[in-house]
């Protein structure tokens, strides 16, 4: 198979031109699929939010090697005529960093029958020196409604990230958040599994 599946997959999958706009300016973006050295990985995430407001598509490029670095996100968003496009391109970079701290880092710790974090300085989120450059372009569309967007970056962040954790791992991580003992975790399942008997 080749590198551009995942992105041919939705593109044969994807009937509504804005939506695929969106997901094609966002890979464009991002110079997809990326490196092929194993040295960074490339995943792209895809959604409209709530199912009828922005069209929203993010393609962020990783490391990962004891866990995941964050590089540089892109970011392609159709949230139909714009009022303001830098205050849409500020939501969009908002809930792209969000995201990607509760995707990375964010959970609440829970021991016995009471959580284990009592404030703020204690709970895991994304540091600035974690952050990664990110990339908007805005998609105006005078000609349509405009669109609300409020999260719209949330869920294509989070694909983004865990699509290009797999694509460097060779392994599919599904729990969230994907710190190094989560990966670590996710390895060492993965090699204790049965294998699969084709028949």
């Amino acid at each position: 198979a080749s590198d551009t599946c995942p992105l041919a997959f939705r593109l044969a999958h994807l009937a509504d031109p804005r939506a695929r706009a969106v997901l094609e300016r966002a890979a464009e973006m991002a110079g997809w699929p990326g490196p092929d050295d194993g040295s960074e990985a490339l995943g792209l995430g895809f959604a409209r939010y709530k199912n009828k407001s922005a069209y929203c598509a993010v393609a962020m490029r990783v490391t990962l090697a004891e866990e995941i670095k964050l590089l540089h996100a892109y970011a392609a968003v159709d949230a139909g005529e714009v009022v303001n496009p830098d205050g849409l391109a500020n939501q969009i970079e908002g809930s792209i960093l969000q995201a990607a701290s509760w995707t990375l880092k964010e959970a609440v710790a829970i021991e016995g029958d009471r959580v284990a974090v009592g404030g703020w300085e204690n709970y895991p989120v994304l540091k600035f020196s974690e952050i990664p450059r990110v990339e908007v372009d805005v998609i105006d569309r005078p000609d349509q409604p405009s669109l609300g967007a409020g999260e719209a970056g949330i869920g294509p962040t989070a694909a983004a990230i865990g699509n290009a954790a797999s694509r460097a791992l060779g392994l599919r991580l599904v729990n969230l958040p994907l710190t190094r003992d989560a990966i670590r975790r996710a390895i060492e399942e993965a090699d204790t599994a049965p294998a699969v008997r084709e028949e």
